[in-house]
C-alpha cells in the first residue's frame, strides 16, 4: 500500500522557498554529494561547490523533507557518537548526511543534531528485543556481541559548519510488515550533555529508505540470510510514498564494486525548517503507529523469554 504522506501545511516563507524546488533539486544533489563526502575532497572545494550551486538556483533549491511517524521503537537518551554498531554483525554502512534550511536558500544548519536508530540484521531493535520481527529469525544477540540492550544502533551526531554529520553503522535488516529503513530526527537548539543531547526541539522526523535491488542482494549475505520470511519492497511499504530523495531515499555507493559485503556509503541532503517543531506523530501505520507488535510469535520464531535472555 502506498500513499502520499506529505504535510500540506505550508507557511508563506516555506511556500516561497519550495516554489520551483523540483526543477533545481538536481543542483542541490550535486552540492549535497560534494559536501556530504567532504572527507573525499577538500573542505574548500566542497564549500565552493555548495555555494555556487545554491547561488545558481536562487533562494529555492529543494522542497522540505516529508515528515513521517517516528514509529514504536524510539528511545530517549541516545548517545552522541559516530559509531553506533556496538559489535552488531552486518554489512558496513557509512552515512553522510547534510542538514540544510529549505526555507532559506538551503544554507547549512551547523549545530543541528541528527539522531538515527534502526534494527539489527534480523529485525530486532535495542530495547525491544522481545518484539517478533516476523518470519524465522535468530534470537537477538546470537552473534555473541555484548551490545547494550538499550543503546545499540542508536546515536546522535552534531552537524559541522557545513551542516554535515557522519555515522558508522550496519545495513539494517527488516521486520514485518516494513521495508528496510532507518529512523531519523533532526533537533536544533539543544546541546550535548553527559554524552547525549538535551533540550531544544525536533524540527523533522522521518525515515531513510534503500533501493530494493541493493537491499535484497544484501539480505542473501550472512547474517541477514538467517532471517527467513517475506521482505516488503518499497512499492508495498506503508510509509514510503515514492517521492525519492525528498521522501528519504538514500543514494548508495558501494565501497567495492561487485562485492556488496564490503559495505556501502549512503548520502542524503535533509531539507528542514529550523523554525518548525515536529511531534513525531507523522503519518503511516500498520506496526509503526505507536505500540510495538504484540501477540504470539510463530512456532519457528524465538520466544520472548529466549530473546530477553540472550
Amino acid at each position: 500500500m502506498t500513499g502520499n504522506h506529505r504535510n500540506n501545511t505550508i507557511t508563506r516563507r516555506r511556500a516561497l522557498a519550495v516554489t520551483g524546488g523540483t526543477v533545481a533539486a538536481g543542483g542541490l544533489a550535486v552540492a549535497g554529494y560534494q559536501t556530504a563526502f567532504a572527507d573525499e575532497t577538500t573542505t574548500a572545494e566542497a564549500t565552493a561547490t555548495a555555494s555556487a550551486s545554491a547561488t545558481s538556483s536562487g533562494d529555492a533549491c529543494m522542497t522540505l523533507m516529508s515528515s513521517v511517524t517516528e514509529g514504536p521503537y524510539y528511545l530517549d537518551g541516545a548517545l552522541v557518537r559516530k559509531d553506533i554498531t556496538e559489535g552488531k554483525s552486518g554489512v558496513p554502512l557509512t552515512l553522510r548526511l547534510t542538514v540544510v534550511d529549505a526555507t532559506d536558500g538551503c544554507t547549512p544548519v551547523p549545530g543541528a543534531a541528527v539522531e538515527i536508530w534502526h534494527c539489527d540484521a534480523w529485525g530486532y531493535y535495542s530495547g525491544y528485543t522481545t518484539a517478533n520481527p516476523g518470519g524465522s529469525a535468530p534470537a537477538e544477540n546470537e552473534d555473541g556481541s555484548t551490545a547494550n540492550d538499550k543503546t545499540y544502533l542508536r546515536g546522535y551526531q552534531v552537524a559541522n559548519a557545513n551542516g554535515v554529520v557522519k555515522f558508522e553503522t550496519i545495513f539494517p535488516g527488516w521486520y514485518t510488515p516494513r521495508t528496510c529503513h532507518i529512523h531519523v530526527k533532526v533537533h536544533t537548539g539543544g546541546e550535548k550533555e553527559d554524552d547525549t543531547y538535551e533540550g531544544g526541539k525536533v524540527n523533522y522526523t522521518g525515515q531513510f529508505f534503500f533501493d530494493d535491488e541493493i537491499a535484497q542482494q544484501i539480505f542473501t549475505l550472512e547474517p541477514y540470510a538467517q532471517h527467513s520470511g517475506s521482505y516488503t519492497t518499497l512499492d508495498n511499504d506503508m510509509v514510503y510514498d515514492g517521492g525519492g530523495a525528498s521522501s528519504g531515499l538514500l543514494t548508495l555507493k558501494p565501497v567495492k564494486k561487485a562485492d556488496p559485503s564490503r559495505g556501502y556509503k549512503g548520502f542524503l541532503t535533509l531539507g528542514v525548517d529550523p523554525d518548525a517543531e515536529n511531534t513525531g506523530e507523522g503519518s503511516g501505520g500498520g506496526g509503526e503507529g505507536g505500540t510495538p507488535p504484540t501477540g504470539t510469535p510463530p512456532s519457528d520464531a524465538p520466544s520472548a523469554s529466549a530473546s530477553a535472555a540472550s
